[in-house]
């Protein structure tokens, strides 16, 4: 029996707030091999949470996601990133505040940029949003898993998980904005 789809993985990597939120609806889709909780974007080596959080390494909480695009593609990828953020947040995401929670995508190849950018310029045509989509693109940098508790924390934390979610108003903020428009079946 063959596999119609070939087994090359790419790496894509978005900064989209608490890192906790953004594990979760990626990992839900085909194609997907892991996705990473971690700090990118800055300069320190080995960073830990608390270092990250004082908002002096330069890095942001991000995922960085192993997926195959022949089953996923990366404008999907992108497609759902936009849904699980506010993009017209230049300090942060919901009750999230300071410069480690900035929503980035990073791309890691000159095609993910360009698609990056022409997936940034359709959504601020769209008119969903009122003010300016500020989410940075960036070129990808040294990417640094997080702590072992951080994996996986909607796993193994399934209950607070869902209590933050709904309390930072994230799910809210996906609700009013997209609604029932989850990007699950796009790829």
């Amino acid at each position: 029996m063959t596999n119609e789809y070939s087994e090359r993985f790419e790496k894509a990597t978005f900064a989209g707030g608490c890192f906790w939120c953004m594990v979760s609806p990626f990992e839900e889709q085909p194609g997907i091999q892991s996705v990473i909780s971690g700090y990118t974007g800055g300069d320190k080596e080995n960073p830990t949470y608390e270092e990250v959080c004082t908002n002096e390494t330069g890095h942001v909480e991000a995922v960085q996601i192993t997926y195959n695009p022949d089953v996923f593609s990366y404008e999907a990828l992108l497609d759902l990133f936009w849904r699980q953020i506010d993009p017209t947040d230049p300090g942060g995401q919901f009750n999230d505040r300071g410069e480690s929670y900035k929503t980035a995508i990073f791309y890691h190849t000159d095609e993910q940029q360009q698609k990056a950018i022409e997936s940034k310029k359709q959504l601020d045509k769209s008119g969903r949003f009122q003010k300016p989509i500020v989410t940075e693109i960036l070129p990808a940098k040294e990417f640094y898993p997080a702590e072992e508790y951080h994996q996986d924390y909607h796993k193994k934390n399934p209950f607070h998980y869902m209590l933050f979610k709904k309390g930072s108003g994230r799910e809210t903020f996906i609700q009013t904005y997209w609604g029932n428009e989850n990007g699950k079946e796009k790829r």
